[in-house]
């Protein structure tokens, strides 16, 4: 290969440690394919690394006998001798490697397997010498030669290391598909809801859905979410440990904790969290490139291709939920028809003969809506296990349209919606003629005059007496 061609020849120009060019005792590349360039950019990123670790063998002791992983876990051996770490120990074998053998690999977070990465490169070079494939970086280079060290840069500038990662990406992608279209397609799956401790069996996504519906906690499709047990573990943890999910602050007992999410509307994850990076699929479709980032340029794409004219644009109606039951309709006539045929309510009648303005329409909806959610029939206030138990119960007593005493639901508490995406409180009549019909009624009674009477009306009418103020005066 290229790599054996240029086996020993230094690079030009030399630098010290500063990145200052000096005539002798410089830093030198010995044995490097990179362009001068990528070799500069790779000096520098080694020296900060260096800098920054100040990785010396008195600073990190090691244990007597040297490190070994355990029996039966899984292991990663050193590139170049017999030592093996465990793998939720990366650090120390990369620390291992530094202080032990100077090599240094560049970007390791960008590696999608380390375990393969280092067993392909530990295989390499016992068939090749180092310097074929890394860059030499020399430190200390204005120092006596005895005081002078040699340190080796791995990283994806070498096209070989390049390809190896992208090969290796792909791979962990297509793992990841394959377990993603395993979870997707099992139907055993068995999961606790974090809110409301309610249990699921069958799909995964049949929990997502409930506590995207029921307690508005979304964390994306379930057809975008890979290793869905152990995320749900994870998010579990975390709520056991009374930390909340989004600001991530801890709290003292529970019911502190379940307000705080409630009333900051802190039910979702914080999405600047990288650990939950790896349980959504889109973090692996390409190499060193995050959700955020695909993103981005997805929206850049689309603005790109962006056309100025709308008239094909068809924007797809809102459509709202029934009090009792899960059934949609578009508009608030057909969901009222609905309720009507199915559970005997009706909201339209109720409206009118109760003379509800917008506001005690928004009130009592919501409180019927809390009502259902709590399981508990508002007409007998018995609590049920079930909302299908509650329904046939309400449906059979005849209790749906059996609303308790205004002051039980006209209350200010109910202002609040019990569901944040409930499309029903929009589609409500706010009517401002009726409101101020309605305000006016409340405040002047009104007497319609009899006009069987006429000619006694036209006599005894207040005009005859304006009139006759108004001829004297003239």
């Amino acid at each position: 290969m290229a790599a054996r061609e240029t086996q020993g020849a230094a690079a030009g120009g030399e630098e010290d440690c500063e990145g200052n060019h000096s005539e002798a005792g410089g830093v030198s590349y010995e044995g490097c394919l990179l362009p001068d360039l990528a070799k500069e950019c790779m000096h520098r990123r080694v020296l900060v690394f260096i800098k920054d670790c100040i990785l010396e063998p008195l600073s990190l002791p090691e244990s007597p006998g040297g490190t070994t992983a355990l029996e039966g876990s899984p292991s990663v051996p050193c590139i170049f001798c017999e030592e093996h770490f465990p793998m939720d120990e990366q650090d120390k074998l990369l620390k291992h490697m530094i202080i032990e053998h100077k090599l240094v690999i560049a970007d390791v977070k960008l590696v999608a397997d380390f375990q393969r990465y280092i067993l392909y490169w530990r295989k390499r070079f016992t068939e090749q010498p180092i310097t074929d494939f890394c860059s030499v970086i020399r430190i200390n280079s204005t120092a006596p030669l005895e005081e002078q060290d040699n340190y080796f840069l791995l990283c994806d500038v070498l096209p070989e290391d390049r390809l190896l990662r992208e090969e290796l990406q792909k791979q962990r992608l297509k793992e990841i598909l394959e377990q993603q279209q395993q979870e997707r397609n099992d139907n055993n799956f068995h999961g606790i809801c974090m809110f409301c401790n309610e249990e699921f069996l069958g799909n995964r996504s049949v929990l997502l859905n409930h506590m995207a519906r029921e307690h508005a906690f979304n964390i994306g499709l379930p057809d975008n979410i890979v290793n869905c047990n152990e995320f749900l573990c994870t998010l579990q943890k975390k709520l056991d440990n009374l930390q909340c999910l989004y600001c991530e602050k801890t709290f003292r007992d529970k019911n502190t904790l379940k307000d705080h999410m409630r009333k900051k509307q802190h039910r979702r994850i914080n999405p600047k969290n990288r650990e939950y990076d790896q349980f959504y699929v889109i973090n692996y479709l390409e190499l060193g490139k995050s959700w955020e980032e695909v993103q981005l340029e997805d929206d850049r794409e689309l603005l790109d291709h962006q056309e100025d004219d709308w008239s094909d644009w068809e924007e797809r109606p809102d459509s709202a939920v029934c009090l009792f039951c899960e059934k949609q309709a578009e508009t608030i006539e057909k969901l009222c028809v609905h309720m009507e045929d199915a559970h005997e309510f009706d909201l339209l009648k109720i409206k009118s003969e109760l003379g509800l303005n917008f506001y005690q329409q928004v009130k009592l909806v919501n409180f019927i809506r809390r009502q259902i959610h709590q399981c508990r029939c508002y007409g007998c206030h018995v609590k049920f296990k079930s909302k299908a138990e509650l329904r046939t119960h309400m449906e059979e007593a005849k209790h749906t349209s059996l609303l308790p005493e205004r002051k039980t639901w006209d209350q200010p508490e109910y202002y609040f919606p019990t569901y944040e995406n409930d499309t029903l409180l929009c589609t409500l009549s706010d009517s401002e003629s009726d409101l101020t019909a309605q305000e006016q009624n409340g405040n002047i009674t009104i007497i319609s005059e009899d006009t069987s009477k006429l000619h006694a009306l036209k006599q005894s009418s207040i005009l005859n007496q304006l009139l006759l103020q108004e001829g004297l005066k003239n």
